[in-house]
């Protein structure tokens, strides 16, 4: 952001952000492909700005107002959230929409595997992340005002739709793994079981942040994919996560001794997740696992095509995580039959 930039938001908070008091200082945060975003410091307080990059965006992508939206409404649920404190749809501003929310002091975990804590934190934190994701799935959406906030309809079926027109559009090259998957997966469309929840659509431990000392969640971060949808969609996400390779790059937990860490195993976080929503055993999770590894290949490979155009936050990493796609696909083909 550019000081014309920053003395635009700041004139822009002055009248929107009640209680702000300049001047304003930005620094923008290295995590994240999608929405650049910005820590803010001014006397009032921190905040945190988050944006639409720049250039020819691919439709309903960057959708920063459906973030500000969701979190907004989530404010008195049981799922915590950041304060929101404005939307800016005007791009005359700063050439993009933005929204500003409170910063929210906590730790993040960019690795599962969550390096120097005891097996006994890790645990907590696991369960703490479960509980959450169980709150998301049981948001009472006429009391949020969310009940318009996706479209009616087979979640997967619209989902699948999305995501191959969105992989389509971003793709720079033929993937045989990746068109396997996309073929199994129209062909194995589950039916509509009619379950319709708040979801959030990229629910992994990097987009969360956790009490400075403690294991209770402060705050659930990046709502871009949010809609109403199916729930096994989250969970599998999170599963799906944890197949890959440990460190700051996979952000997995494949190979890891998960006893030994005091992590859980896939089954007995399926289990728990049921017993604290008071479900029955899933049957077919393969498929949602599988549907889960394509949806972030897709979502990678329009990483990829923003850094060949120049467009994405990061460039360097956005081609160092498009490279996974072929892997992703390759994942979600193994998936299939290895969740039953």
């Amino acid at each position: 952001m550019n000081s014309e930039d920053l003395a635009r938001v700041m004139d822009w908070m002055g009248t929107h952000v009640p209680g702000f008091d300049g001047p304003l200082t930005a620094t923008k945060f290295d995590v994240g492909q999608s929405n650049p975003t910005y820590l803010l410091e001014a006397l009032s307080g921190r905040y945190v700005l988050r944006r639409k990059p720049p250039g020819v965006l691919l439709k309903s992508a960057h959708a920063v107002d459906r973030e500000f939206r969701v979190q907004k409404a989530l404010s008195s649920s049981a799922v915590p959230v950041a304060r929101m404190r404005a939307l800016c749809e005007d791009e005359a501003v700063i050439g993009s929409m933005f929204y500003v929310m409170d910063h929210v002091p906590g730790r993040s975990f960019v690795d599962p595997s969550m390096p120097g804590e005891t097996p006994q934190t890790r645990a907590a934190i696991i369960d703490e992340m479960l509980r959450v994701l169980a709150a998301i799935h049981d948001v009472d959406l006429e009391a949020t005002g969310l009940t318009e906030f996706g479209p009616p309809g087979n979640y997967y079926e619209r989902q699948y739709g999305r995501w191959v027109k969105q992989y389509r559009a971003s793709q720079t090259d033929v993937i045989p793994a990746m068109e396997t998957l996309i073929d199994w997966l129209g062909a194995h469309m589950p039916e509509d079981d009619g379950k319709r929840t708040l979801v959030h659509g990229d629910y992994r431990i990097d987009n969360m942040l956790f009490a400075p000392e403690g294991t209770a969640c402060r705050a659930v971060l990046d709502w871009e994919l949010s809609t109403l949808g199916h729930p096994f969609a989250d969970l599998a996400g999170l599963i799906m996560q944890w197949q890959l390779p440990p460190g700051s790059e996979g952000r997995g937990l494949a190979g890891l001794d998960r006893a030994a860490l005091g992590l859980p195993e896939d089954a007995q976080v399926i289990a728990r997740y049921c017993a604290l929503r008071g479900l029955p055993e899933i049957e077919g999770f393969g498929y949602y696992v599988a549907f889960a590894f394509f949806r972030m290949g897709a979502i990678l490979q329009g990483v990829k095509k923003r850094a060949l155009d120049g467009n994405a936050a990061n460039p360097e990493k956005g081609l160092k995580l498009g490279a996974f796609v072929p892997r992703f696909a390759e994942l979600g083909l193994e998936a299939r039959a290895a969740y039953g």
